[in-house]
Parts: C-alpha cells; sequence; structure tokens
C-alpha cells in the first residue's frame, strides 16, 4: 500500500534500489561480468551523467606508458581497486571521497588488475599483488595485516624456483576465495628462463601455504610422459595460471586456465604435448587435487596461452539443463564442457596441421578445434582479405604471396609467419560476460601478426660478447632490432632512452621487469651494463665475458601487428568486434564492431571497429557496458542487437573492465581510465557514471 501511495503522489521509487555490491574479480565467482541491476536500461541510459572521479595517482603523462587495468570491486558501500602506481585504494562508492590508499614498496613495474576482498565478522581483508608480493592489507584502513606472511607479504617465488630461472613472478589478476583460502596464480616470464608456474592455495589468516598444483609434473606423476625431456621441472618453466580463476563454490571446484610452456615459440627441446600448459584445470577448491582437464593447444609453439578465466554459465542442452563452463581462446574459438565431469557439449575435433617446422621442432600432428560454437574471429588472412584503402597495396600482395600463412596452427620458421587473429587474440585478458540466458559477449581483436625466428648467435661462458650482441638476443624481439618499438606501441621505442630514464633507472626495469617485460635478473651485471652502454651509445666495441647458457637455439622476430604507413591495420574490417554467441544453440545471434577511426567513418567508410584490451558489462537494464576501445569512448549497447544507444569520452582509454552497484537506491557504473596502450594518452582516473 505504502509503495503503491508512493507511485500515485510521484515519490521516486529510487530509495526502494537495495545496496548492491560488486564483489570480486568481473562480479562473481562464475566470472560473469554480469548484474541484476536495472535501474539505468534501454529506456533511460541516455540521461547518463558522471557522478564522480577519482584521480588515484601515478599516470606517466610524459611518456605515456602507464596504465590501469583495475575492474573495481564494491563491497559495502567502498571502492577498492588498484592505482596507475600499483597502490590499492579505498573510496566511498557514492562520492569517490578517498579513505585510505597503500603505500607498499617493490611493485616492481606491475600492471594490476584489481584487488580480492575477504571477511569473517570485523577481520576484512583485502589481498593484491604487486611485485613479487602477495599483500593482505586491513580493508577498512589500508595497513598491512602483520599476521600474514612476512610482516603482512608472502613472496611468490619461494617453492617455484628452479635451476637457472630467473626472478620474474607477480600475481597481477585478482585471486580466487574458497573458505579460509586464497588461490594464487602468477604471471612468470615467457622465455626459457621462466620460473615454475604452480598454482597455489594459501590460508587467509596466516598466509601458510595449504596446497600446490604442479603445472608441469615431477617425473611418475600423471601428465609426466607428455615431457619427452626429463627432469621437466628443472628444465623448464611456464604453464602458469596469469589470467584469472572462477570458482564454483557450491561444488567446491576451481577452474584455472593454464598459459604456454617456456619458450613459448620454439619448443624443440621439449617434446611432447607438454601438459598441463594450455589446460582447463578442474581442480580440488579445497585440495588442489585433479578432477579433470583439457588441453586447448598441445605443444604450443605459438604463444596461444589462454588469455582470460572461463565463464561458469547454465545452458540449455539436448532438452536439458547443464551447468557449464566455457573458455574463450585468443584463436577465437569457444569450447564448453560439462562443469562437472569435463564432457565437451559440442563435439570437438583433432584437426590435422601443418607439420613442416623449423629445424628440431617437431609440431603436433593434430589440434583441437571444436564443430560449436561457431568461431567468433575469422580464422584466415590471405591477400584477398587486404583491406580495399590499404597503402603500399602492391608491396602488401608481395610480402603476402610469400608469407606463411593461411590458417590456424602454422608453425614459425625463418619464412614471415602470419598469425590470424594476432599473438594477444581473438579474446584478451578483459574476458567475456554472459548472462542468464546462456548468451557469451565476447570483445576481441582481428589484427594480422607476423613474426619468424632467427637463429642465434649462441655463447658459452666467457665467449666474447658486446652490448649490440646482447640486446639482439634479448631485447630486439620486443622493441626491434632498431630500437624504434612497435607501431602500437605496446612495445616503446628506445630511441632517446637516455634523455627519459637514468642508467640507475634502466638498471631497475631490467632487475625487476616493468609492466609487460619481465626481470632480466639471470643474466650477469656485466652484460646489464654492457646493455645500458649500447642504448646510450657508449662503449660500443668493448667485449664482455657472456654467461648465455641457452638451450634454444632461435629467438622470434618480434610480436608484429601489422599496420600499413597510414597507421590502419592491413587486413579487411572490422579490427575489433563484439559478438554474441548463444551457448545453448553454439551460433551467433549477432557481431558488431568495437571501436571507430572517426576520420574513416567521415570518408563514407563503415565503421571499422578498433584494436581493443578489456572486457564488457551485462546487466538485467538489457545493456552492455563496455570501453576498451582505443578511440577513448565509453559504450552502452543493447545486448539484444548490438546496437550502441549511449556513449560518452572518457578522460583516457578504458582499457580495464567496468563494474556496477547501488549504494543509498542509486545505480553506479564505474571504469578505469588509464589509457597508456595502443599509443594513447596515459591517465590515473576512475568514473563513475549515474542517473541524474
Amino acid at each position: 500500500m505504502i509503495r503503491l501511495i508512493l507511485i500515485l503522489t510521484g515519490v521516486a521509487l529510487a530509495s526502494f534500489l537495495p545496496d548492491t555490491d560488486w564483489p570480486e574479480y568481473n562480479g562473481d565467482g562464475a566470472r560473469s561480468h554480469y548484474s541484476h541491476l536495472n535501474q539505468i536500461n534501454t529506456k533511460n541510459v541516455s540521461q547518463l551523467k558522471v557522478a564522480w572521479t577519482y584521480a588515484s595517482g601515478g599516470a606517466d603523462t610524459i611518456r605515456n606508458r602507464s596504465q590501469i587495468q583495475s575492474n573495481p570491486i564494491i563491497v559495502n558501500g567502498v571502492l577498492y581497486a588498484v592505482s596507475a602506481a600499483t597502490q590499492a585504494f579505498a573510496v566511498n562508492a557514492e562520492t569517490g571521497k578517498e579513505i585510505w590508499k597503500s603505500n607498499v614498496p617493490d611493485v616492481g613495474g606491475t600492471i594490476s588488475r584489481g584487488v580480492t576482498y575477504w571477511a569473517d565478522k570485523q577481520d576484512k581483508r583485502i589481498f593484491f599483488g604487486a611485485g613479487q608480493w602477495l599483500y593482505a592489507l586491513d580493508a577498512e584502513t589500508g595497513l598491512a595485516i602483520r599476521s600474514f606472511g612476512e610482516n603482512g607479504r608472502i613472496n611468490l617465488k619461494n617453492g617455484i624456483e628452479r635451476p637457472g630461472a630467473d626472478d620474474f613472478v607477480t600475481s597481477n589478476t585478482p585471486n580466487t576465495i574458497y573458505k579460509n583460502l586464497i588461490i594464487v596464480g602468477t604471471r612468470v616470464a615467457e622465455s626459457e628462463t621462466a620460473l615454475l608456474g604452480d598454482v597455489r592455495a594459501y590460508h587467509v589468516l596466516t598466509g601458510k601455504l595449504a596446497w600446490t598444483f604442479k603445472t608441469i609434473p615431477d617425473k611418475g606423476e600423471f601428465g609426466s610422459e607428455t615431457w619427452l625431456a626429463q627432469p621437466a621441472r628443472k628444465k623448464f618453466g611456464g604453464a602458469n595460471a596469469w589470467a584469472g580463476m572462477a570458482i564454483d563454490r557450491k561444488r567446491g571446484i576451481v577452474y584455472v586456465p593454464t598459459g604456454s610452456a617456456a619458450y613459448d615459440f620454439y619448443g624443440g627441446n621439449r617434446p611432447g604435448n607438454n601438459l598441463f600448459a594450455n589446460c582447463l584445470l578442474a581442480l580440488d577448491a579445497a585440495t588442489g587435487r585433479r578432477l579433470w582437464h583439457f588441453q586447448f593447444v598441445h605443444h604450443d609453439i605459438w604463444d596461444r596461452d589462454l588469455p582470460a578465466p572461463p565463464n561458469l554459465v547454465t545452458v540449455m542442452h539436448n532438452g536439458k539443463r547443464i551447468d557449464a563452463v566455457a573458455q574463450i581462446t585468443k584463436q577465437g574459438y569457444i569450447f564448453i564442457f560439462d562443469r562437472v565431469t569435463g564432457k565437451p557439449l559440442f563435439p570437438v575435433k583433432e584437426v590435422s596441421f601443418p607439420l613442416d617446422a623449423i629445424s628440431g621442432e617437431k609440431p603436433s600432428a593434430t589440434q583441437p578445434v571444436p564443430e560449436l560454437p561457431v568461431p567468433f574471429t575469422r580464422q584466415s588472412f590471405t591477400v584477398k582479405d587486404l583491406n580495399s584503402f590499404v597503402a603500399d597495396r602492391d608491396s602488401m600482395e608481395s610480402l603476402l604471396l610469400h608469407a606463411r600463412t593461411g590458417q590456424a596452427y602454422i608453425p614459425v620458421t625463418s619464412q614471415m609467419t602470419i598469425f590470424y587473429p594476432g599473438t594477444d587474440g581473438g579474446a584478451q585478458w578483459g574476458g567475456a560476460a554472459t548472462d542468464p540466458g546462456g548468451i557469451l559477449y565476447v570483445p576481441a581483436k582481428e589484427i594480422p601478426v607476423y613474426t619468424s625466428l632467427i637463429k642465434k648467435d649462441l655463447k658459452t661462458d666467457n665467449q666474447s660478447i658486446t652490448g649490440a650482441d646482447l640486446y639482439k638476443s634479448n631485447c630486439a624481439s620486443c622493441h626491434g632490432a632498431d630500437r624504434t618499438g612497435n607501431h602500437d606501441g605496446s612495445y616503446p621505442s628506445l630511441a632517446g632512452i637516455d634523455k627519459r630514464l637514468t642508467t640507475s633507472q634502466i638498471h631497475s626495469i631490467l632487475e625487476k621487469g616493468k609492466g609487460m617485460m619481465p626481470s632480466f635478473s639471470h643474466i650477469s651485471r656485466a652484460e646489464k651494463d654492457a646493455i645500458v652502454d649500447f642504448l646510450y651509445n657508449r662503449n660500443l666495441a668493448e667485449q664482455i665475458a657472456a654467461t648465455n647458457t641457452s638451450q634454444v637455439p632461435y629467438q622470434h622476430t618480434g610480436y608484429n601487428r601489422w599496420y600499413d604507413k597510414n597507421g590502419y591495420p592491413v587486413s579487411q574490417p572490422p579490427w575489433g568486434t563484439l559478438t554474441a554467441v548463444d551457448l545453448n544453440t553454439g551460433k551467433h545471434r549477432w557481431q558488431a564492431p568495437l571501436g571507430e577511426y572517426k576520420e574513416l567513418t567521415e570518408k563514407g567508410i563503415p565503421i571499422t571497429g578498433t584494436d581493443n584490451y578489456g572486457g564488457p558489462l551485462v546487466t538485467a537494464g538489457e545493456l552492455l557496458f563496455i570501453a576498451a576501445s582505443r578511440d577513448e569512448q565509453f559504450r552502452a549497447i543493447d545486448k539484444r542487437t548490438g546496437k550502441t544507444v549511449w556513449q560518452a569520452e572518457l578522460p583516457a582509454a578504458g582499457y580495464a573492465s567496468p563494474s556496477t552497484y547501488s549504494v543509498n537506491g542509486k545505480q553506479f557504473v564505474v571504469i578505469a581510465c588509464g589509457g597508456g596502450k595502443l599509443n594513447t594518452k596515459s591517465g590515473d582516473q576512475f568514473v563513475a557514471f549515474a542517473l541524474p
């Protein structure tokens, strides 16, 4: 009766909207990116306005290299996230007013995707990774909880060391809570000096290790037979869980996607299928015991690691409701399994691919390809797929006619080899969203990348080597042989670095890593000095004694995203897409370009989409919110049709995933605006939108 009276008298009903949290990474343990909130909907979304902004600090506005990838969590009216300077913070979720900000040391250049929250009565904790440490902070004050680990932190390198490995490890994706355990995955290097990629669980109160799952098995353990070179755990690293996990807390199962074995473009020294690299693992969350697994790429030599957490979803299949787990891939495939048994819901075939590899390499004869769902990216790039306005068409055609291209899983050789989609997707770390109807919404990139393998000039201990040699073997594959980086800025130019960084700053980056760059702690101080001298154009002829013990005879020539001289991808648009896939049937509902080059649109070219990083948010208001694109726009899309129904310009590109929540009767949508990738400016702001 009271509600009816309020309606009749015109009193707003906003006060009846209960406070609703976004309590963990991507919204929930299912990593659904979904909210039941519908105060903001297709009818009123055009009225959205900025409600508050928060400058988190740490933006590198000079070099445009800082980033924020954090997906904020919101608990009891407090928003927690991580700044561009890799400091955790808490703000009032209604006003954006700062409550606290951490001041932890040794962040090691980490780019963090957010924090993990745990509470038991009055004990409320925030966990986040920075550098090689996992920190535990008091959620109300931001102060370290000294009873956890070593004075409030755990050294994640402990337990994953192996002979000849470097020091690089970080936990840059929020970890997963199961009861009083925090289950931790890490990012390690992708070179042959990578640490082990084990999945570990720690007690949230003490930081003591509870269990370990070995992603590279010991000899005699299940899966060890897929590593023909033994002892594998001493010889190889990687196979790490960097992308995040999903958890079915009712069943006590954690679903863990893993990365490639290292080195990831040549595996001649690691023959075999290499379990548990490139797998989805279903583990008992209480003990770490393997329940089932599926390997998506056998003997990966394409860096086709799994890029995002899986999605837990319920679908209708053969007339029955099935609790399922769906995994997106860089290749543009979606695999969907029964959550309990691991049985694929749609047929998966082992398909033959080329075997003509570089000397010493032994590719797998087949790779798994799902019959359904339909891929969300194209699978082939050939001459006919050049865009209609590409510059230098004749030279492009000539290059393509002599390149190895036209399908997935072509072994990389000394000849130009095309990855399509590119080396970072297809799908990327932003992941996909799902709604209760079993529809999956996935952003993707469709830009070709080319590379090749070149012979290393392997030096044995104490042989002479120069700074130029060391740069070529350690740095050129990312920063370019000419030190100019790559076109989109993801690997920056080192030309003129002596004007931007001191020698001590370069040494710190070489020792600790920064952002996408791993640590080079495994090379000697003399070798680091020689690299710095080379970058500073001094002592170029000086020779030092090498300490190279590499067993990999090749190095790749870079992650070369292919753009023409005008700065546009050479492939036929769309270059960035958003696709709605019905997981009940495996068919697409719609696909739309994501992002825009306005200057091309103004010339009459249909919207092309752009390169993109970050994930979507889906709500019961029939809306999908996403930033991600390089055009610095934040969009609301009708999830039923794929049509954009609202957009706003951000202070910097939102290469992150948005969150939604309600406080005091008002729904908010918030996005981190860090920029810094794809040659876009850096920023430090979190921007929240709401209805007036």
